[in-house]
């Protein structure tokens, strides 16, 4: 299989702007329906994942694709193989516990970053969810990180 053309820097920078802007309105259109709007992507589910940001301490929700795992969810950093990680990246290292609401539906989560053998476990069910991830690894140079959320409390569980 031939190997994708990567995305560059200078592209990144063209697009930046543009999906800033529809990150924070998929997330009120999503917000505002309850997850019946905007929550699929390329054929992906969407769930709106509210962090820290790891510098400003200021609190940031993101529409990610997630692929459910246990009882909570699996979140892959792959930017669509850019050549860095997104930005929200930082944030779950920094900053682990997130909630994630998934329709109408609210959960607390502690992200940890998935060791080597946990990717190689868990990436064919990430790619059987969302199959561009094998595309974004691919296209990208970096080894694409995935980060396993869980729940904090007993009991609690994302409802998908």
């Amino acid at each position: 299989m031939q190997k994708p053309r990567p995305i560059t820097e200078s592209q990144l920078r063209l697009v930046k702007p543009l999906l800033r802007w529809f990150t924070q309105l998929n997330v009120q259109i999503y917000k505002w329906s309850g997850g019946r709007v905007f929550n699929r992507i390329g054929g992906g589910n969407i769930c709106i994942v509210k962090m820290t940001g790891a510098k400003s301490g200021t609190v940031r929700e993101f529409p990610l694709i997630h692929v459910p795992y246990e009882d909570g969810v699996i979140l892959v950093a792959s930017f669509a193989g850019g050549p860095k990680n997104p930005v929200w990246y930082n944030n779950l290292i920094v900053h682990p516990d997130i909630e994630v609401t998934v329709r109408d539906h609210r959960v607390t989560l502690k992200a940890r970053l998935a060791s080597a053998a946990e990717k190689a476990k868990l990436w064919p069910l990430c790619c059987q969810h969302y199959r561009d991830f094998d595309l974004y690894q691919r296209r990208s140079p970096r080894d694409i990180p995935i980060f396993i959320c869980q729940p904090t409390s007993a009991g609690q569980s994302v409802a998908i």
